[in-house]
């Protein structure tokens, strides 16, 4: 059973503050917006008398050497004298916070000052490629895994760090690798995932489609503080090119920890993962299928915002929910006796767009009933289908490929961040929708909240005047206005169809949990072409979806 709670309105002065986070977050997260470069030398190594006196942790900057002589620049802290949490030999747990795409080691300053007063030495790193460290990026690859293992090895030697305590915690990119760390490092006890990846061919490539808006930005990111390698180089080259697609995946999939996690599982490492619903990088999708997969001690958190927003006031020293929960895996895992103390596994989801906060046990139980909608011809979805009566099968309808009708995803980084901020995600007014380019189905209003857990799936059959395209597919809330709020979204590209010979298209939409509010009705849009992506809908071919009575088409939903 679910535990639901509804969180208290945020003050103006929060939302303010918010709403600033946010700007500096479309204007270029990661790109070192709030960091110098680090120094290139170390400060020295003990804390003068006056700040022992004072009690406070102490910090200094390193050099760290990997296997392959690349030099890593990177920040310590360590606890103050008689600070609660060392064993009987003075050591204390550790904690290794890789930086984000395209920050450096000053990017957790305020985390680690925290971590160190809470009686953990935490050391942050400038990922390879970034900034002063050496090397070229490795987009978390076999050279980011095992700097991994050679930072570690650095801090046991190097500070009073509990080998049997080791933990990791990082934001993005440093998502990415704190994953890949539980995979190729035993010794990591417990990590927290914050904003990352556990598929980046998926988050990529979803549906078969190249995600090029979110390429684009991250490449545009990392182009002023990191050296790209030759292999980053290429694929990136050949993904805005849509060209060696099978070298892209396989590229993407050395990265993706869910290529490793039955190394993650015979580990037995701790996960806890927090995501936005509208991370707009790292699809809810594709994480939601990688925790499912993990066997050991794990914890989901979903709440909305877009690519680290969620995360982004705890760097500027802020309170911040999901950093606190981040804090409480750790201190559960790595500082009580025993460790691993309390639920094996939860799931707990911020409901859009009422901040409605609701517990489960797992991720299974998030949904308690599938309805299943028949999309008529279009028009009205029938019943099984949003109110009204079940629809014949047997209609037929073309859209003109390649336009855009207006119902898109948003623009990468920002919408997200206004569904968090404003509750403002992606709109538009039904009505207006040229139906020439998209295909439009809605329901009668709804006499009770309907309650969306999980991902809708869409299910038709298509007929294309080309062997190559794709459908995007979108969800909204719509009043009783017209307008249409965007609940989720995703793409569905197909290669080497026959011309003019239908197929069928299964879609699944982002998965999200949206409460529909009484008195509105939901709405499909069938659409080929999206500014997000790059689509293979040639402009001005004919798309037709269409149902037979061996094959209706459907939407199918997930409700609690």
């Amino acid at each position: 059973m679910a535990r639901s709670r509804r969180t208290h309105r945020r003050p103006h002065g929060h939302r303010h503050r918010a709403t600033t986070a946010l700007l500096l977050t479309a204007l270029g997260i990661g790109a070192g917006l709030t960091t110098v470069p680090a120094s290139a030398a170390p400060a020295p190594a003990h804390r003068t008398a006056a700040t022992a006196q004072l009690g406070h942790p102490s910090f200094r900057l390193a050099d760290i050497p990997m296997k392959d002589g690349t030099v890593l620049k990177a920040d310590v802290f360590t606890p103050a004298p008689g600070t609660p949490g060392a064993d009987r030999k003075g050591h204390y747990p550790l904690v290794v916070q890789p930086a984000s795409w395209g920050q450096n080691d000053l990017e957790y300053v305020a985390q680690g000052k925290q971590l160190a007063a809470a009686g953990y030495i935490a050391v942050t790193y400038t990922v390879r490629g970034f900034w002063r460290s050496g090397g070229e990026v490795d987009v978390a690859g076999p050279k980011d895994a095992l700097d991994v293992s050679s930072v570690i090895d650095w801090a046991l030697a190097h500070t009073p760090a509990d080998r049997q305590r080791i933990g990791m915690v990082g934001l993005s990119l440093g998502g990415g690798i704190t994953l890949m760390g539980a995979a190729f490092d035993p010794r990591i006890k417990a990590v927290a995932a914050m904003s990352g990846w556990g598929d980046l061919t998926n988050s990529l490539y979803s549906g078969g489609t190249r995600h090029l808006q979110a390429a684009a930005l991250l490449a545009a990111i990392q182009a002023p503080t990191g050296r790209r390698s030759p292999e980053y180089a290429r694929t990136l080259a050949a993904l805005f090119a849509g060209r060696d697609m099978p070298k892209v995946v396989r590229w993407a999939d050395t990265r993706s920890p869910a290529t490793y996690v039955n190394r993650i599982n015979a580990h037995g490492t701790a996960v806890f993962l927090a995501h936005a619903w509208g991370d707009s990088f790292f699809n809810p999708s594709q994480l939601t299928a990688f925790y499912q997969r993990l066997t050991g001690p794990k914890r989901l958190e979903l709440r909305p915002g877009d690519h680290a927003t969620q995360e982004l006031t705890s760097l500027l020293g802020l309170d911040n929910p999901t950093w606190k929960s981040a804090r409480h895996w750790l201190d559960q895992h790595l500082k009580v006796a025993g460790g691993g103390h309390g639920p094996r596994q939860s799931v707990d989801l911020e409901v859009r767009p009422n901040g409605n906060h609701e517990s489960y046990p797992d991720w299974r139980t998030i949904s308690s009933r599938t309805a299943h909608l028949r999309l008529g011809g279009p028009g009205p979805l029938e019943t099984g289908a949003l109110g009204g009566t079940a629809a014949a099968p047997g209609w037929r309808k073309s859209v003109v490929g390649g336009t855009d009708s207006g119902a898109d995803g948003g623009v990468a980084l920002l919408a997200g961040a206004l569904d968090q901020v404003a509750a403002l995600p992606p709109t538009v007014i039904l009505p207006l929708l040229p139906r020439s380019s998209a295909a439009v189905w809605q329901s009668t209003p709804y006499a009770s909240a309907q309650h969306l857990r999980g991902a809708a799936r869409v299910h038709t059959q298509v007929t294309a005047a080309a062997p190559d395209g794709t459908v995007f597919g979108y969800l909204y809330d719509v009043n009783a206005l017209g307008v249409g709020k965007l609940i989720s979204h995703a793409p569905q590209s197909w290669s080497g169809k026959k011309p003019g010979r239908a197929f069928p298209l299964h879609l699944s939409l982002f998965t999200t949990a949206y409460d529909l509010p009484a008195g509105h009705r939901l709405a499909l849009v069938l659409d080929t072409k999206d500014p997000m992506y790059a689509g293979r809908t040639p402009w001005g071919s004919r798309v037709t979806f269409g149902s037979t009575t061996a094959d209706p088409a459907e939407l199918t939903l997930p409700l609690r």
